[in-house]
């Protein structure tokens, strides 16, 4: 903070950037390295991003551990060890304050500040940028690290205020422990966090009602222990690892099938599909190269996974409400532990909202068409207004006043050069925006690439004496065009989900995500930046660099 100057009761900073997360905390690191004034504003008390909200039971990420780091340190990667194959949230929080600590981050990072505006100053070339707590800071850049899916979805059902018992949402849980021991619970929806969250909720509470709109394909995450060999192997194996993951489809070591499905035998399949099953995790979607664009091809993990579910779930009415029909992996692909085996217990029921929808909450619990559930508890796992619902939290204006929110339309006509900038935007980069690879793979090594890729940016304009670089409408066009391109070659654009923004009321319908693998993405970046950054407009005071 030393370095950040007051000036008429306005911080001057060469930038600011917005979340503690992942990409915050690198993104502070690779910016003072680089010499710049920088401060990180968060709204939490400490850092994490997602992972400090996040503290539901069963709250885990569906990453492997050994991939779910930073990798831009060799000496970091060796310095910490995870426990098992897929971190708990309590790991991943201890992780990021691990790395905060050793990289003495905190002192550039003020807690407890929401940014409410930033605002781009077209005669000064700066951010003018103001908190809920009314200070002022003026930046050169602006950086947004806010997270694909931070913006917790609180559903506008009627009644909850008058709910005498207690609620809580997913996205937003206590930091002390929620006893649910001899409560009746009730919990909404049965995404990623509620998959999650059932099998724990249900061990404690006396009965557990699961509110379901959509049934989900899920499959074992079979996590366990790592061995004290397979931790040394990995560690001896950072190099290798780092330069795999970064050139990868999606940040992992993982291999994607080298045939289609429906080249193989029924018999074949079975056995390809039991084997990944049996091993866990994600290996299921990745058996075969065209399950996520063959519709036919898709059918059979599909009808694969639909059939484990009835051989797990013993009551046939139940087993047919958690039968899904979608094509598989177009919602998040998730994996679980115990999570069809939890309807086998008597003090589980579920109900199916789409036959007979909630119509409100009262005060002894939830009402639906077919009757009233009394409840002591109700959990919302409605998940979250992903990849344009935090940066439209905040009012974003860039030039003549004209706002991120009004420019995209509500998120209907969002658009971006390479996810990470947005014309009219000037000095103002996104980490994970809409339009890139973002949120379909292992977000650290995509995070990774897009600070290093702004960091080099800055770089290069400082040393160019360049004061605003913007991308160019023709080319943020020609990008979304490309990324929607792309995405119509699969089945994502074909199924509502929250990568489509259908869990939200309202909003615009769209996928938002390139799917071209983070790979060919990170070499693209490259290519625009080799290229004196291709695409964008460049300008100094004196001259303008084409």
């Amino acid at each position: 903070m030393d370095s950040a100057k007051m000036e008429n009761q306005t911080t001057t900073l060469d930038a600011v950037v917005i979340g503690a997360g992942f990409s915050g905390l690198y993104m502070l690191y690779r910016l003072r390295e680089a010499g710049l004034s920088v401060r990180v504003y968060d709204a939490a008390d400490g850092v994490g991003g997602v992972w400090y909200w996040n503290r539901y039971p069963g709250a885990r990420c569906d990453s492997e551990s050994i991939y779910y780091n930073y990798t831009f340190s060799e000496e970091l990667y060796k310095e910490w060890t995870w426990k098992s194959k897929y971190p708990e949230q309590p790991d991943i929080l201890r992780y990021l304050n691990f790395v905060a600590d050793k990289f003495d981050l905190r002192p550039d990072i003020q807690f407890k500040t929401r940014i409410k505006s930033a605002e781009f100053d077209e005669t000064a070339n700066r951010w003018q940028i103001r908190t809920d707590g009314d200070e002022t800071i003026s930046a050169k850049y602006f950086i947004t690290g806010v997270g694909c899916i931070s913006t917790a979805n609180i559903p506008n059902i009627k009644g909850l205020n008058s709910f005498k018992g207690k609620w809580y949402h997913t996205g937003h849980w206590p930091h002390e422990k929620v006893d649910f021991s001899g409560k009746r619970v009730g919990i909404i929806g049965t995404g990623s966090s509620g998959v999650q969250a059932i099998p724990v909720i249900a061990n404690e509470a006396a009965h557990l009602t699961v509110f379901q709109r959509t049934p989900q394909y899920s499959v074992p995450a079979r996590n366990r222990p790592y061995t004290e060999e397979e931790i040394l192997q990995a560690k001896a194996n950072f190099s290798e690892m780092k330069r795999q993951v970064r050139a990868s489809f999606g940040g992992t070591t993982a291999k994607i099938g080298d045939r289609p499905a429906l080249e193989d035998s029924f018999e074949e399949r079975q056995k390809v599909f039991g084997d990944a099953w049996d091993a866990g995790g994600h290996a299921i979607l990745t058996c075969y190269n065209d399950l996520l664009a063959s519709e036919e091809a898709n059918e059979t993990v599909s009808e694969f996974i639909r059939s484990k579910i009835h051989e797990i779930v013993e009551d046939p009415e139940t087993a047919n409400k958690l039968t899904p029909y979608y094509y598989y992996g177009t919602k998040r692909a998730i994996i679980d532990t115990d999570y069809y085996e939890t309807f086998n217990r008597s003090n589980v029921s579920l109900v199916d909202v789409k036959k007979a929808p909630i119509e409100e909450i009262t005060s002894k619990g939830i009402r639906t068409t077919d009757g009233e559930y009394e409840l002591d508890v109700i959990v919302f796992a409605t998940g979250y207004d992903g990849m344009t619902g935090s940066l439209f939290k905040m009012d974003i204006l860039g030039r003549d006043g004209v706002s991120l929110k009004e420019k995209w339309e509500n998120g209907a006509a969002t658009r971006t050069y390479l996810g990470m900038t947005s014309a009219g935007f000037p000095n103002m980069f996104m980490i994970t925006g809409p339009e890139s690879p973002s949120v379909l793979g292992n977000m650290p090594i995509t995070i990774e690439q897009h600070v290093e890729w702004i960091t080099d940016c800055i770089n290069y304009l400082r040393e160019h004496e360049v004061d605003v670089i913007e991308a160019k409408p023709d080319a943020e066009a020609e990008w979304s065009k490309h990324c929607g391109e792309l995405a119509d070659t699969t089945l994502y654009t074909k199924v509502e989900s929250w990568y489509t923004g259908a869990n939200i009321e309202g909003k615009a319908l769209g996928f938002q995500i390139y799917v071209g693998g983070y790979g060919p993405y990170h070499q693209k970046c490259a290519e625009i930046a080799k290229n004196g950054y291709e695409g964008f407009t460049l300008k100094s005071t004196q001259k303008s660099l084409l």
